[in-house]
């Protein structure tokens, strides 16, 4: 019997890992992205509506369709992510129009992770329009470029992804809508939708309602809530009443066509009328917003880790308010007299968001930066470590 040279068993042994690691592992490791031209960094459609989106221009740092051969002709070189998760039974509905041709796939998943299904070629593709067009949808009236509503059950998430020309950072005009198809949404005397899931509509429970901060009248929006396992999900409405059979604190993230979106947790009681009033704010030229969260280490224009989830919420309401452009402004915490160096690390700063904006598929032509040094804190005589993080922020401001 001839013996393998060692050279050969080495050659033999590399073979064998590499097929062993990439059958092994290459189905379940998905490389994340924030960028809107990957899945995994979606935008969050956390309320229906109209909306002006742009594309990057570029392919995402994956290739999402590879384990769809059916999907070979359609190119991945200019995409545009977004994600859809039903919060009540209903009909789901789009109308998209773009002065480019522009192509649609609708993935659904049957976890909560449709994105590693989709990378695994064992999500469902629910509708495709796949010859270019100008004009596509979803609707009750079929034609050549509007296919059938999508019927979802409330947990259910759809991946919608939109195909542009490479290269090309063309607008696109899109109209979602969600329809209950058991009429849960109810007429409010003030024009607004009120959504009950009280158990029995006579008992106390937690009242949250959505007003206009400048004229008090209700503003329909999507309403996510966590905290409590009960309630955890997200609605659409204006006013809405919840049963609580459990004391604790919930987190709140509202979001609304033409607002500053707005994030806030409130301690609520078991069995205890408790009323929730959000204000929010229209979006119009000058108004400005601090976005907590986005926080930096100190003397340095690295994010904290928790600065994460906050990033990617701002990228979500630039990408689809695709219409405005905003000035990004740096904060930092300094004693004493703006300094040369509190100056340059707040534009620093400043220029860091805006760079983890742009590399995530947001246009860098609609973001201007400016540093205001240590000339704004919040709090002017921190006492605490809290204050102190506090002051190193950021705000954006519409142009």
């Amino acid at each position: 019997m001839k013996k393998l040279s060692l050279h050969s068993m080495k050659y033999t042994l590399l073979l064998f890992l590499s097929f062993f690691f990439t059958n092994a592992f290459g189905q379940q490791v998905l490389e994340s992205s924030d960028a809107i031209s990957d899945c995994t960094g979606a935008t969050n459609l956390l309320k229906i509506g109209e909306y002006r989106m742009q594309f990057s221009g570029k392919g995402g740092k994956t290739n999402d369709f590879q384990a769809y051969p059916s999907l070979n002709n359609i190119e991945e070189k200019n995409t545009l992510f977004c994600s859809f998760k039903a919060s009540f039974n209903g009909r789901f509905t789009l109308h998209a129009t773009c002065p480019e041709p522009i192509q649609m796939i609708i993935f659904e998943g049957e976890t909560k992770y449709p994105c590693e299904e989709i990378a695994k070629g064992s999500a469902e593709i629910r509708r495709i329009i796949a010859k270019p067009t100008t004009e596509l949808g979803l609707g009750l009236v079929v034609s050549q470029n509007t296919l059938y509503p999508i019927d979802l059950v409330a947990g259910k998430e759809i991946i919608i992804c939109f195909i542009g020309a490479p290269k090309v950072k063309e607008f696109m005009e899109v109209d979602f809508d969600f329809e209950p198809i058991t009429g849960e949404l109810q007429e409010t005397s003030e024009g607004g939708k009120l959504m009950d899931l009280r158990t029995d509509k006579n008992e106390a429970g937690l009242s949250i309602l959505v007003r206009d901060y400048e004229t008090g009248k209700p503003v329909i929006s999507n309403l996510t809530l966590s905290g409590i396992k009960d309630i955890t999900a997200a609605y659409q409405g204006s006013d809405f009443r919840f049963s609580i059979d459990k004391s604790g604190k919930v987190q709140l993230k509202i979001d609304a066509e033409g607002y500053f979106f707005v994030d806030r947790e409130e301690p609520v009681s078991a069995n205890t009328e408790t009323e929730i009033v959000i204000w929010i704010e229209p979006l119009g030229e000058g108004k400005s917003m601090q976005i907590d969260e986005i926080e930096f280490y100190p003397g340095s224009s690295e994010f904290l880790q928790s600065a994460e989830p906050k990033l990617r919420r701002l990228k979500d309401f630039l990408a689809l308010n695709a219409g405005i452009k905003i000035e990004i402004q740096g904060h930092v915490h300094s004693n004493g007299e703006n300094t040369f160096e509190a100056q340059k690390l707040s534009e620093a700063r400043a220029k860091r968001v805006a760079h983890y904006l742009v590399e995530n598929g947001i246009d860098k032509t609609r973001l201007t930066t400016v540093g205001y040094g240590n000339t704004m804190p919040i709090f002017p005589n921190a006492k605490f470590a809290s204050e102190e993080q506090s002051n190193r922020r950021v705000e954006i401001k519409v142009l």
